[in-house]
């Protein structure tokens, strides 16, 4: 036994005895909670939910045809298929199946799950295709021939790795992958990017770039759109800093000069700079999350006054953009509303007009653009009570509604609100609540993620609605700092040593729902997944008398040993080095697994986590549970055999889970 972590033998992920103890406390857990009728039914709402055969089958543009990746009751592994836009608006449309993951995975006695598709342009004849065992990052990858609906017989092929590989031509792709000792970084992803021609062996391969082992990943990428083909180097130095390279026909590589932690893209003649920090450049000074142009032949050349394209203010910032063939759509957040514009360049000015966007607390999505061809763009819309819309448009055109999403679940009488708590130190934090009438000092359901500048925004989900909503309960997201909400120092002002902020900002969320009467602490859930469950590992150990029950999903826990588990290296950027004293000092007072203590009023707890978890390890939900089961607190555990890091390879999985957390909270809020 470890003196200092006599827990220390659950990281064994997929050891006889690691696992014999999961069974034993799954089987425990799913015996509390699934003994009631009630649980039976709401798997299989959730479940009906999930298959719906009525479901908009999104799509992406590939040439000539709209791709998709269909799960359903009959094929829960999935289907890839493809059809035109003409068949595409049709009530049931012809698709065209080109693999079917359910009939592999019998056929190979494996248990595949699909991953993706990079398709070779211009042509979209030939594609890499990634399936995964149970779910995990790591894939195998395999050429797939689009027309011949089969796999190329000593094709491009690699083994279980969490590779990078991507199309350069017919004959050549760019690949990271484990070419052996070395070769991966401290994070686990490739540290070199190398060339590799048809029908050689990966041995023979030429490298093109090592990163350092420290680094997070490398990666080599073509551009093939015409007129303007070329080839890049992507070294990421950490999660949140980059170097990128333009790597010329002569092989050489060339230093795009923009900040480290700036976001750059390139479309035909414009570079795009994101900042993340303050940037003084070509005598102007430019705010974190400003948005700038340049035709790159200038900037390459040495020209560095930029355009202002987007300039955030307190309460606007930019979340995504994307190009069409001849224009720039802005995606921006007001106070978390969507906002959608159009910038087209012209005469060496941008004209800017709005795009037609979305209702109060309802999310825009730009879904995909064809900027090869044309100014098309698909559009999706939803919020928490509005069903998705998807509609076709053309920049400068109406817009056509392709598919429209029917109810799940009835929401005569909800409502939704937003309102602003005020965390410790002054800053507004911005949370919405969606609710049955009549809930006042019900079951809440509060979620919550707060981390790597990732937005919570408004959605539908006939999950919650059925789950939680349905049955009466009120849902309630907060938007806390760590997140995008409002740009890049909504996130940045709590990394490392400011992380304690995030917490801070839940626990004033949590406060607020209570003084204004829309619940009680006694009947307050709350729910988080990755970084989110570390969330929720905080407010477990540090604000247990806020909260009625508590789930926390796929989480980190351990915050002394996450660098050395799995990808966890590669998030040192947002919480620091534990190796180093100064930063182990601000971790440690909040690490939840080191601040469990006997005599605690802890709220009763479950863990929920996956076996095939190789972003966030298993080990950090195993140990945490056991530490506090050692302890006598009122804690349940369960570990999905398979699923990756969400938790559940298809959708049966993802029923049953998510109808064991609505079960355990129901049960929990309304004793």
């Amino acid at each position: 036994m470890n003196e200092e972590d006599p827990y220390l033998w659950l990281e064994d992920v997929s050891g006889d005895q690691a696992l014999d103890w999961v069974r034993e406390h799954n089987a425990a857990t799913t015996a509390e909670l699934t003994e009631a009728a009630r649980f039976s039914t709401l798997r299989d709402e959730i479940r009906e939910a999930l298959d719906a055969d009525d479901r908009i089958p999104y799509v992406r543009r590939r040439g000539e045809f709209l791709y998709n990746f269909w799960q359903d009751a009959s094929h829960p592994r999935g289907l890839w298929r493809r059809t035109t836009l003409e068949e595409y608006r049709k009530d049931k449309p012809d698709w065209e199946l080109l693999l079917d993951i359910d009939a592999l995975a019998e056929a190979e006695g494996e248990n595949w799950v699909w991953q993706g598709a990079t398709v070779l342009r211009p042509d979209y004849r030939l594609a890499l295709l990634e399936l995964s065992r149970g779910g995990a990052d790591a894939t195998v990858v395999r050429e797939f021939d689009l027309d011949a609906h089969a796999f190329v017989e000593g094709g491009f092929e690699l083994p279980e790795a969490k590779s990078s590989v991507g199309w350069i031509d017919a004959d050549r792709v760019y690949v990271g992958t484990d070419f052996g000792d070395g070769s991966l970084t401290s994070s686990g992803y490739p540290r070199i990017t190398k060339v590799w021609r048809r029908g050689t062996p990966l041995a023979e391969a030429e490298t093109v770039f090592e990163g350092k082992p420290d680094d997070v990943s490398v990666t080599g990428y073509h551009d093939p759109t015409e007129g303007y083909q070329r080839d890049f180097v992507h070294r990421s130095i950490d999660f949140y800093r980059a170097e990128r390279y333009l790597r010329t026909p002569e092989g050489r590589l060339e230093r795009i000069d923009v900040p480290e932690d700036a976001k750059t893209s390139i479309y035909r003649e414009w570079l795009l700079v994101r900042t993340r920090s303050p940037w003084s450049v070509g005598g102007g000074d430019h705010p974190a999350g400003a948005l700038l142009g340049i035709e790159f032949e200038a900037f390459r050349a040495g020209d560095r006054n930029f355009t202002v394209l987007f300039e955030p203010d307190a309460h606007t910032s930019l979340e995504y953009h994307a190009w069409t063939r001849n224009h720039l759509l802005l995606a921006t957040l007001s106070d978390v509303k969507t906002e959608l514009r159009v910038l087209t360049p012209r005469d060496g000015t941008w004209d800017s007009e709005p795009l037609a966007g979305a209702p109060t607390f309802s999310t825009a999505e730009i879904l995909d653009t064809d900027p090869d061809v044309s100014d098309e763009y698909l559009l999706n819309i939803s919020g928490y009570l509005t069903p998705a819309t998807l509609s076709y448009g053309q920049v400068g055109a109406e817009i056509e509604v392709l598919k429209q999403s029917p109810a799940r679940f009835d929401a005569e009488g909800m409502s939704v609100e937003q309102h602003f708590a005020t965390s410790t130190d002054g800053t507004r934090i911005p949370y919405f609540v969606v609710r049955p009438r009549g809930s006042e000092n019900g079951p809440t359901l509060l979620t919550g993620y707060g981390g790597f500048e990732a937005a919570m925004l408004p959605a539908y989900s006939g999950v919650t609605g059925r789950g939680w909503l349905a049955r009466g309960g009120t849902y309630v997201v907060a938007n806390i700092r760590g997140g995008g909400e409002y740009g890049p120092d909504w996130h940045t002002q709590v990394i490392k040593a400011n992380r304690y902020k995030v917490y801070e900002d839940f626990a004033a969320v949590a406060a607020d729902l209570v003084t204004r009467g829309i619940t009680t602490a006694a009947r307050l859930g709350i729910q988080g997944g990755s970084n989110g469950g570390l969330l929720m590992g905080v407010m477990l150990t540090r604000y247990p008398e806020l909260f009625g029950a508590i789930v926390s999903q796929v989480p980190l826990l351990d915050m002394k040993r996450y660098h050395k588990l799995l990808a966890g290296a590669s998030w040192m950027a947002e919480y620091g080095d534990p190796d180093e004293e100064a930063e182990w000092e601000y971790i440690s007072k909040y690490s939840p697994y080191h601040n469990v203590h006997s005599g605690q009023n802890y709220p009763p707890t479950l863990f929920v986590t996956s076996t095939r978890d190789d972003r966030v390890h298993p080990g950090h939900a195993r140990k945490m549970f056991a530490k506090m089961s050692d302890l006598g607190y009122d804690v349940r555990y369960y570990e999905n055999i398979e699923g990756g890091h969400g938790g559940a390879a298809d959708n049966e999985q993802l029923a049953f889970k998510w109808a064991l957390v609505f079960e355990f909270l129901w049960e929990q809020l309304t004793k």
